[in-house]
């Protein structure tokens, strides 16, 4: 079940960025804004305001990635910590299996997973720059 729409946070002081224009693109992100609108050791979230700029292999462009979230949050020790978080379906981090035609639907998944490795790698790097993390979440982890 995929949809779209216009997320209200109850603590809008937590949200990075501004609260009233923030967008969910699937139910998976929405379930993951709710978790950290309210979850008490999240001081601080944000959706889609960092830009990485990465550069793409398939067409050989330097582009801008907007992971899908940011958070800061005080551990179980009191200690802060922060990270890129990017919501994708379990398909999605996975290399596509090999068919024996190239269609057009095959390479499509190809790109798209070229593309997010490219973008993955790019958030990797600056969050070991900034001593962040950063998190792949599918739907296992959300428990959907």
């Amino acid at each position: 079940m995929s949809y779209s729409g216009k997320f209200i946070p109850k603590n809008a002081k937590k949200y990075l960025g501004n609260p009233s224009n923030i967008i969910y693109r699937s139910s998976w992100e929405l379930k993951f804004m709710n978790y950290c609108d309210t979850n008490p050791s999240i001081i601080e979230w944000g959706s889609e305001e960092l830009a990485i700029p990465y550069y793409s292999p398939v067409d050989r462009k330097v582009r801008r990635y907007f992971p899908d979230f940011f958070i800061r949050l005080a551990d179980r020790n009191g200690t802060i910590k922060k990270y890129l978080v990017e919501i994708k379906p379990d398909k999605f981090t996975k290399k596509p299996i090999k068919k024996s035609r190239r269609t057009k639907a095959y390479l499509q998944e190809v790109n798209q997973y070229i593309t997010n490795q490219a973008k993955w790698a790019a958030a990797e790097e600056f969050c070991i720059d900034h001593s962040w993390e950063f998190l792949i979440i599918t739907e296992k982890h959300l428990k959907v």
